[in-house]
């Protein structure tokens, strides 16, 4: 089996790397183990896919980057059928965080991401009307979040983690928006009326760690849908402890669903975001679980 460790350099803000040297030392310490991995380090999204489009099928591919980093290579690794492994090198981390690996330091990570077992794992799937497909393993923020993960994205790079989303939550206050949105799951209407946010969990957490959705999993074949209803910046400024514990899920105004595929559209444009990374705006958009569709190397 071939065996690839895929380094994003600009992970991190740039930080990763710097890892270069480290993980190629590591990997000239364990070939006398059987380890053997060529290391690849793209210096850009297209040069990463390219990479996986032309990896043998059933290789095990090593991500070393963040939440962002692995979801820009979601295209390659669901289309590949590859063995997927992840180093955690990012800013929010909660797809490391839901495979049990967010603790690790990097050689930890990486022995585990190329000697352990693989387990199915879902992953969801979102199509625009421009006909164009993108995936998530995480997340897919709709509304307020969505815009907190672009001003987390435009932040200093010297914040990670939950930090950097609770600067870019403050700053986004100040423009806070609802919108119009009307919800249908599994063929069934939901919901429709004002909201502050309509996102998709497929993991526990989002935002860097911020429990959104405690009881999502991520190989049970569903996706969760968190919506919060019409706030006004006090009370969004008074749920965010709230939602930093896990205890927003009991507002009246917050609701969870899980559904396998969901619609969502508005009057206006709503910003959308994928693990935190844009996907501009959008009126209407359809989600759906690919249930078990990467193989990943977790816990």
């Amino acid at each position: 089996m071939t065996n690839i460790i895929l380094l994003n350099p600009y992970a991190a803000g740039g930080r990763a790397r710097k890892l270069l040297p480290l993980i190629q030392k590591w990997c000239d310490s364990q070939s006398s183990l059987g380890v053997d991995a060529a290391i690849v380090m793209p210096e850009s999204i297209q040069a990463a896919l390219d990479i996986l489009k032309n990896a043998p099928p059933h290789s095990r591919i090593v991500v070393v980057g963040g939440d962002g980093t692995l979801n820009q290579m979601l295209p390659g690794l669901v289309q590949g059928n590859f063995q997927v492994g992840l180093v955690p090198y990012g800013s929010g981390n909660d797809c490391a965080r839901a495979w049990g690996l967010h603790k690790m330091h990097c050689q930890e990570a990486l022995a585990f991401a190329l000697k352990a077992d693989t387990k199915p794992t879902d992953v969801g799937q979102v199509k625009l009307p421009d006909q164009s497909v993108h995936y998530f393993h995480s997340s897919l923020a709709l509304g307020f979040d969505a815009s907190v993960g672009n001003k987390a994205l435009e932040g200093p790079k010297f914040l990670t983690g939950l930090l950097r989303y609770l600067v870019a939550t403050f700053r986004e206050l100040s423009a806070l928006k609802n919108w119009q949105v009307r919800i249908a799951v599994d063929g069934q209407h939901l919901s429709e009326g004002s909201c502050l946010l309509a996102s998709t969990l497929n993991t526990r957490t989002y935002g860097g760690g911020m429990p959104a959705v405690p009881h999502a999993q991520i190989d049970d074949g569903e996706l969760n849908l968190l919506v919060a209803g019409q706030f006004n910046r006090l009370q969004t400024l008074l749920m965010l402890p709230r939602l930093l514990v896990g205890f927003h899920l009991g507002h009246s105004r917050i609701q969870t669903q899980a559904f396998k595929n969901a619609d969502i559209s508005s009057p206006t444009d709503l910003p959308i975001a994928a693990d935190g990374e844009t996907l501009g705006h959008t009126k209407h958009l359809r989600i759906e679980v690919l249930p078990g569709a990467l193989q990943a190397v977790r816990i």
